[in-house]
């Protein structure tokens, strides 16, 4: 029987670092390279060479060697008068614009009469006799009711409401306008002149709002 031992396998190699040495060209591609640099400036010498005599040749001269001919300016003109530009000459001293032409005048054009607008003719005043008061309607005013408690008392007196009516003949308002001393009875009279029903005022025939003044006199007896 044969002893065997196992084999241990081998340790991998550590990691290369990289250097910069290994970024380089090599010795031979320099060479090369500088080689290719000095055969390019030979081409451009050559070249240089050959166009010496036409490069960078400046264009002939422009003709007139006594310069351009331009138009002579136009003599002076008069004091105070002004060139085709309508720039004016400054005058001599002591000389006044009056001295060559006469200065213009402002002349003031007259004015227009004032147009007064015609005032409005007055709003017609209705006739007073075009004009009528509410009316209350027969059978659309009903009693009022005696109050029990005033009754027993023996309160009578006359109660003068003043009803606001309005276009429809119905009661906007009911005030009193005279009492009769008793609050029974003048609650009773406004309570009742409430659910009247009236003839409104009119005004050229026109139904409008107008006010009147009912007397209701309570009389136990």
């Amino acid at each position: 029987m044969s002893n065997t031992r196992p084999v241990s396998p081998l340790p991998d190699p550590p990691p290369r670092r990289s250097n910069a040495r290994d970024w380089l060209p090599s010795r031979r591609a320099l060479l090369w390279i500088l080689l290719a640099f000095v055969a390019g400036l030979v081409v451009f010498a050559m070249v240089w060479s050959r166009d010496d005599d036409g490069f960078y040749r400046a264009g002939p001269a422009a003709p007139g060697a006594n310069g351009p001919d331009y138009a002579p300016l136009p003599s002076p003109l008069p004091a105070g008068e002004s060139d085709a530009s309508g720039m004016e000459r400054p005058l001599p001293q002591g000389e006044t614009p009056g001295d060559q032409r006469e200065q213009p005048r402002l002349v003031e054009a007259p004015r227009p009469p004032a147009v007064i607008a015609p005032e409005p003719a007055p709003a017609p005043t209705p006739d007073a006799s075009a004009i009528t008061q509410p009316e209350p309607i027969a059978g659309r005013t009903p009693a009022p009711r005696y109050p029990p408690q005033a009754l027993r008392r023996g309160e009578r007196g006359t109660v003068v409401v003043r009803a606001d009516v309005g276009p429809d003949g119905v009661p906007t308002s009911v005030s009193l306008a005279s009492g009769s001393g008793s609050r029974l009875l003048d609650r009773a009279a406004l309570d009742a002149v409430r659910r009247w029903r009236f003839r409104p005022a009119q005004v050229n025939g026109q139904p409008t709002v107008g006010t009147v003044t009912v007397p209701i006199e309570f009389n136990p007896g």
